[in-house]
């Protein structure tokens, strides 16, 4: 019997999991990717660009919905392994001030790996750490039989 994951201990690198990214999704638009990746952290980095920008010159919601999603994805399957199927089952975001154009970083954190659900939070920010733009918890389904 395989060994059930763990929070504690890694299954990919930095280096598999970008290019399962780049495999799956086409090449890593616009650079996206995980820049690091430790048990139970990662972050992830979505370099500046005008495509991102809303009306306003800020970055859009959706980008950053679609950057938190993909953290917790990149940490999950650091810890699972390829799983294609792990899919997002929900995802609260709290918008607390504007982005200002540049890179948009994330910074995920898994706080709970179980057999079946694994939930995560993820701060996203370009001016620094200390001034968060959003913060979103994200859960993932983990398809049974993983382990």
């Amino acid at each position: 019997m395989a060994e059930l994951p763990s929070a504690d201990a890694l299954r990919l690198s930095v280096a598999q999991l970008n290019a399962f990214f780049g495999d799956a999704f086409g090449g890593g638009e616009l650079s996206t990717g995980v820049v690091e990746l430790e048990p139970g952290r990662v972050r992830v980095v979505r370099p500046q660009s005008q495509v991102s920008l809303r009306p306003g010159g800020v970055i859009s919601g959706p980008t950053m919905m679609a950057l938190a999603d993909m953290a917790v994805y990149a940490l999950v399957l650091g810890h699972i392994g390829i799983v294609p199927m792990a899919v997002t089952t929900s995802l609260t975001m709290h918008f607390l001030r504007p982005a200002k154009p540049g890179d948009l970083i994330g910074d995920g954190l898994l706080l709970r790996l179980g057999r079946r659900i694994a939930t995560a939070e993820v701060r996203l920010w370009t001016e620094g750490p200390d001034r968060i733009a959003a913060h979103a918890t994200v859960a993932y389904a983990i398809p049974e039989g993983v382990g």
